[in-house]
């Protein structure tokens, strides 16, 4: 009889011993903190969105007595400033401000760590700086190519949540429903204040309904927490209408040759509707070195249990690395 293999739980909830906030452009400011171990092996721990935010929850997936954990909350969400500022706040400029904090904190190279969005940026910084990252874990791998897009935003998740999926439409008139993701971009980036709230409002709640395999009210209730929403959708919708300033609707991927040296771990639930199993198949593929997880009952929240204790092994593995 084949044994059943025993995933790690998550670490204890833990506080920071340092946080800050660094100035990486005339308008721009992050928050970053650091938890756990001041002398061990440095991890930065990427959040997805792009406008997601970190949470202490974030730090529960490293051994605190091995790791110094290093969170970060990109351009324009969670503590860093100003609010929902869209100018000046690109892939590039988030790869830069990644290493402007790595220099900040004087470390030489780190583990780097991303799901979804997170996944995108933590592939795309390794690639630009590969001799910088001692090692990748990734979950809910997405490259922000534009099939990758329509399938979430136009056709494809809505065939399995059309219930949903009616929802995110309503705010947009039926002329405009060809293209979704421009009339939403439209509203959220116009000046009338109601509508761009209700549209931030819809546009968030769409992604938390679909993040697990099984529906979570609570974590469809984070749509309803205003200062999240607004700031989830303006930045996703930005970055997604201009393709996130990739240079080719391939490049996460065509540049993958870059990162082949470097140990790394993909954690891919099946049924994930947001981040579909494809694109990560499509890197493994492309990266075969990685050790590669397909968690056979989730889908895409990194806090479904399968996914999550996929995780922290991947952690655990090089917390010594």
């Amino acid at each position: 009889m084949a044994s059943i293999e025993v995933l790690p739980d998550l670490y204890p909830e833990i506080e920071p011993y340092d946080t800050g906030f660094l100035k990486v452009s005339d308008l721009h400011t992050i928050y970053y903190e650091q938890s756990g171990n001041a002398s061990g092996n440095p991890v930065i721990f990427l959040h997805g969105g792009p406008g997601g935010g970190t949470s202490g929850n974030d730090r529960r997936y490293f051994d605190p007595e091995s790791y110094r954990i290093i969170l970060m909350d990109q351009r324009g969400c969670g503590k860093s400033t100003p609010f929902a500022e869209l100018q000046d706040n690109t892939t590039w400029t988030l790869v830069e401000d990644i290493e402007s904090l790595r220099k900040h904190l004087g470390i030489e190279k780190w583990v780097v760590f991303g799901g979804s969005w997170g996944s995108t940026l933590s592939l795309t910084y390794a690639e630009e700086h590969p001799d910088r990252v001692k090692a990748l874990i990734l979950r809910g791998i997405f490259t922000l190519r534009r099939k990758e897009i329509t399938w979430f935003y136009q056709e494809g998740a809505s065939t399995l949540f059309p219930d949903f999926f009616e929802e995110f439409v309503e705010p947009i008139p039926e002329v405009e429903r060809g293209d979704l993701m421009g009339a939403y971009h439209r509203r959220l980036t116009g000046n009338d204040e109601e509508v761009k709230l209700r549209c931030a409002r819809a546009w968030s709640k769409w992604e938390m309904s679909t993040a697990k395999l099984l529906v979570d009210d609570e974590v469809i209730a984070r749509a309803e927490d205003d200062h999240f929403a607004i700031a989830f959708a303006r930045i996703e919708c930005q970055f997604f209408v201009n393709g996130g300033w990739f240079k080719g609707t391939n490049h996460v991927l065509d540049n993958a040759e870059k990162i082949r040296h470097i140990p790394g771990v993909i954690v891919q639930g099946r049924y994930d509707v947001v981040c579909p199993f494809k694109t990560a198949w499509d890197l493994h593929k492309r990266w075969p070195e990685a050790e590669f997880h397909v968690v056979p009952d989730s889908g895409h929240s990194a806090r479904e249990k399968g996914i999550a204790g996929r995780l922290v092994a991947a952690a655990d593995k090089f917390r010594n690395i």
